[in-house]
């Protein structure tokens, strides 16, 4: 039996003090738990640190990788991969990161984004740089439904309507705007080294030139198939004229008979 104060405890109270002890044990190891999960989940080679709130802040900048690394800290608020040697961005390489805020890409040698490649992550993302890697064009529906700033300077872009259709799913970052330059054109050559947005304010519009070139190669073809079913039918008729004279040809070296004579009748009528 304890005793507080030369007074010996109900034994209810006891329990009671028990089950409370337990509880912050409890809650101690479970903490603990959490801060070694949450250190043990930064990647190797990288450097994390919080900000207020409790929020992750992953830095890998030049760190020569090759990829998006994937033990990364669900908390993680800002993932800074610039200076890198990263190809390729592929589906949902950042879908374990529901609070990502800020993801930058720059400096890489980027080449090819997939469609899915920023899914899970488009209504929290506030900024996000491509600046500065390889990139000639990208699907639009890597943007859809994206929030975030977005810089795509410094590419070697091949302006084209795909390229058009991707700026109307995406807000470009004001102070980049004049940086996005066409390297190459559809336009045969026309506009490259040039901004973008200079040339499209200019009136020039990639996604019609690119449908009459439509048009006119689907004309082209048709004028072809129909030229090919006039030649197969004049050669039909020709091929079958040639056949019945010579067949008339042969009735007339026959002996003469009532029976040539009926057959010379009628092919002569036919023809």
């Amino acid at each position: 039996m304890l005793f507080l104060m030369g007074t010996p405890l109900p034994r209810k109270l006891l329990i009671l003090l028990l089950c409370a002890l337990l509880r912050v044990l409890l809650f101690i190891m479970l903490l603990s738990s959490s801060l070694a999960s949450s250190s043990s989940s930064c990647p190797r080679g990288c450097h994390c640190s919080e900000r207020s709130g409790g929020l992750t802040v992953v830095q890998c900048t030049a760190r020569n990788l090759d990829s998006v690394p994937q033990d990364l800290p669900r908390d993680t608020v800002a993932l800074l991969l610039s200076s890198n040697l990263i190809r390729h961005i592929p589906s949902q390489a950042f879908r374990n990161l529901p609070r990502l805020q800020e993801l930058d890409l720059s400096r890489n040698r980027i080449e090819t984004v997939d469609a899915g490649a920023f899914q899970g992550v488009t209504d929290s993302l506030r900024a996000l740089d491509l600046s500065n890697n390889l990139l000639q064009s990208v699907p639009k529906e890597a943007f859809a439904r994206l929030h975030a700033k977005v810089r795509l300077s410094d590419n070697p872009w091949h302006c084209e309507c795909a390229l058009q259709e991707v700026l109307r799913e995406l807000q470009l970052d004001p102070e980049t705007v004049n940086e996005v330059s066409c390297h190459t054109s559809s336009l045969a050559g026309e506009h490259a080294g040039k901004p973008l947005i200079q040339v499209l304010d200019a009136g020039v519009n990639f996604c019609n030139f690119h449908h009459k070139t439509t048009d006119v190669a689907m004309f082209v073809t048709m004028f072809g198939w129909f030229a090919m079913v006039i030649s197969y039918v004049i050669y039909y008729v020709r091929h079958n004229q040639e056949d019945a004279r010579r067949h008339l040809e042969y009735l007339k070296s026959l002996p003469s008979s009532s029976h040539i004579s009926k057959d010379f009748d009628t092919i002569s009528t036919v023809l």
